[in-house]
C-alpha cells in the first residue's frame, strides 16, 4: 500500500471512530489498550474468549465469547436467550433469516468487537456495540435477501408488545415488506439495531471492515480488522463513551 492510500485509510478510520463517539463523553471503564480479544459485559457473554469445539454453526470454535448452548439457541426461530421471534409478521424467508442468525452470532460470539464496545445502562447488559464498520457487501446481501420479507418497524430495539413473553406486533401495527421500512441497505444495517453497525466503504478481505460471513477454517477475518482500528484509536482517536438506557 502506498503512503497516499494509507493516509486515506487512516483518515477514514478516524472518521468512523469519531462518529462512534460523537460529542465529548466520559471515558469507558475499559483501559484504552483493552480493545483486543475481549467479550462484552452482558448476561450471555463469557468473561473471556476461549476455544469451544461444541459451538454450533459457523462460529469460530478456536476463540469465542459464546458458550455452546448459546450458539445452539441462536439458530432457533424463537430463541430462549431473548424470546425474540423472527416471524413476527408471518414466516420470514429462510434466505433472510440466515442473515439475522449470523448477525446475532457475531454479536454473541465474536471477541473482535472491542474498538466499538461502549458502556450502556441496561438491566440485561452493561456494554453494547456502536457503529461497527460492516463490510458493504455483507449489508447489501442482507438487504437483498430480506427485501420481500415482512416487518412492522425500522428499529427492532423498541416498540414491541411483550405481554405474551415473546415479541409481538402491537395493536394496529402494519406489516409491510422490509423494503418499505428499509429503502436502502444502509437503512437496514444501520437502523435495525440502533446503529450497532455503520456500513463501510470497504469490502471483505480489505482488513478494514467487519465481516459477518467468513470461513473460520481459514482463520477469523475480523481479528486483523480489530487490530487495525485498535491501532487507530491508540494513535490518538477518542475512546469509548457512555450510552444511556
Amino acid at each position: 500500500m502506498d503512503i497516499q492510500q494509507y493516509s486515506r485509510d487512516l483518515a477514514y478510520s478516524l472518521v468512523l471512530l469519531l462518529t462512534t463517539v460523537g460529542s465529548a463523553q466520559p471515558r469507558s471503564a475499559r483501559a484504552r489498550m483493552d480493545l483486543l480479544n475481549i467479550c462484552m459485559n452482558t448476561k450471555q457473554h463469557k468473561a473471556q474468549p476461549s476455544p469451544d469445539d461444541e459451538l454450533y454453526g459457523q462460529e469460530d470454535k478456536n476463540n469465542a465469547c459464546c458458550m455452546a448452548n448459546t450458539s445452539q439457541e441462536l439458530h432457533k426461530d424463537t430463541s430462549h436467550l431473548y424470546n425474540f421471534n423472527w416471524d413476527h409478521c408471518g414466516k420470514m424467508e429462510p434466505a433472510c433469516k440466515r442473515h439475522f442468525v449470523q448477525d446475532t452470532c457475531l454479536y454473541e460470539c465474536s471477541p473482535h468487537l472491542g474498538p466499538w464496545i461502549q458502556q450502556v445502562n441496561q438491566s440485561w447488559r452493561k456494554e453494547h456495540i456502536l457503529n461497527v464498520p460492516l463490510c458493504k457487501e455483507d449489508c447489501e446481501h442482507w438487504w437483498e435477501d430480506c427485501r420481500t420479507s415482512y416487518t412492522f418497524k425500522s428499529n427492532w430495539h423498541k416498540g414491541w408488545n411483550w405481554t405474551s413473553g415473546i415479541n409481538e406486533c402491537p395493536a394496529g401495527a402494519l406489516c409491510r415488506t422490509f423494503e418499505s421500512y428499509f429503502p436502502t441497505p444502509a437503512a437496514l444495517c444501520e437502523g435495525l439495531w440502533s446503529h450497532s453497525f455503520k456500513v463501510s466503504n470497504y469490502s471483505g478481505g480489505s482488513g478494514h471492515c467487519i465481516q459477518m460471513w467468513f470461513d473460520s477454517a481459514q482463520g477469523n477475518a475480523n481479528e486483523e480488522v480489530a487490530k487495525f482500528y485498535a491501532a487507530t484509536m491508540n494513535a490518538g482517536a477518542p475512546s469509548h463513551g457512555i450510552i444511556g438506557s
